[in-house]
């Protein structure tokens, strides 16, 4: 009886752990994250751009009288050389002179006053000491002294504006240059900051040019521009672009692109016509789309794919350039590499991946 029992007890115990390691989980796999790819190609030098641009100078402020009135003279015309401080317009000064002749007779009465407090206070004082005046007199005519004095700030500063308002009615150039355009005539009545004459500013050349929206955006801002004129394209200059315009021209729907040249020739006056060439990329970068770079521990690179593997790897890469769509990678890629354009974000070293497109 007792053999049976026992026989039965182990049958049981056999039983329970078997039903318990029937229970245990079986481990998960790994999943295998599907992600797009691109393969890099090779390098390709930008082809040279041609386009037809004219001269223009850097800085073409508009001048115009700080006050207004009627212009006298106006000695200077479209075309003309000037000098830094040569007089281009003048208006009619009369009236501020007659202000600048009221201001200095009222500084004149205000120190003839002063004189005169001063005078009344040095009495009031001989007589304070001898205790003949009150102090009543005394404080009267040290307040009419420090009054006096008061009238002739007031008179000079007054005086001042004056001499400045007749200096305004001299327009001088701010700078050597060239006039390009005049917009008052001697015996016109104009107003405070009315143009008068725009100057185009000898120091400084631009080469502007209309670019189509399609070309700008593969424009290198680092590109070598060359500026040719002339008659046989034998006078030229080298520049960079100095200024993008915002918006588009709504008729032609181009961008205006300044060129600021360095050392350019004499013969480049304003207005000149000349042929910019915009030549190719000077390095040998490799493009990619800009969804393919990610941020890892502060370092910015790529996720490379392994198609034999079916494994990625963060890299890090040398970016030269990038912007919304493009990233110019300099060093870290090489033709052919396989990178990782989405599906980036929830990737770590050595995920498994399945290549869209591919076989895994």
């Amino acid at each position: 009886m007792t053999a049976r029992c026992g026989t039965a007890w182990t049958a049981m115990v056999l039983v329970l752990l078997c039903a318990g390691c029937g229970n245990e989980a079986p481990e998960e796999a790994e999943p295998i994250r599907p992600v797009r790819t691109i393969a890099v190609e090779p390098g390709v030098k930008a082809a040279p751009q041609t386009f037809s641009g004219r001269i223009a100078a850097q800085d073409h402020p508009t001048l115009a009288f700080r006050i207004g009135g009627r212009v006298a003279e106006r000695p200077v015309d479209v075309g003309m050389d000037v000098k830094q401080g040569q007089v281009i317009a003048r208006l009619d000064p009369e009236n501020e002179l007659n202000a600048l002749r009221s201001a200095r007779a009222a500084l004149a009465d205000a120190e003839g006053g002063l004189r005169r407090a001063d005078g009344q206070f040095e009495r009031q004082s001989h007589l304070r000491e001898r205790g003949v005046a009150t102090q009543a007199d005394f404080e009267a005519a040290e307040q009419a002294r420090r009054a006096a004095a008061a009238r002739v700030e007031a008179a000079l500063a007054q005086l001042r504006i004056a001499e400045d308002l007749v200096g305004f009615t001299t327009l001088e150039a701010d700078a050597p240059g060239n006039v390009t355009a005049v917009s008052a005539e001697p015996g016109e009545v104009v107003a405070p900051g009315q143009p008068v004459v725009r100057l185009a500013r000898r120091e400084g050349r631009d080469a502007v040019f209309e670019v189509p929206a399609e070309q700008l955006a593969t424009l290198d801002p680092d590109a070598d521009i060359l500026v040719t004129g002339g008659s046989d394209n034998t006078h030229r200059a080298v520049g960079r672009v100095r200024e993008v315009s915002p918006e588009a021209d709504p008729v032609t729907r181009t961008f205006t692109i300044s060129v600021g040249l360095a050392d350019p020739p004499p013969t480049f006056l304003i207005g000149t016509s000349v042929t910019l060439n915009v030549g190719g990329a000077a390095d040998d970068s490799l493009a990619i789309p800009a969804t393919a770079l990610t941020d890892r521990n502060g370092t910015t690179g790529a996720w490379i794919a392994d198609p034999e593997k079916g494994t990625v790897s963060f890299r890090p890469l040398q970016i030269l350039r990038r912007n919304a769509a493009t990233a110019a990678i300099g060093q870290g890629l090489a033709a052919g590499d396989i990178v990782v354009t989405a599906g980036a974000g929830q990737l770590r070293e050595g995920q498994k991946v399945r290549l869209i497109g591919r076989e895994s």
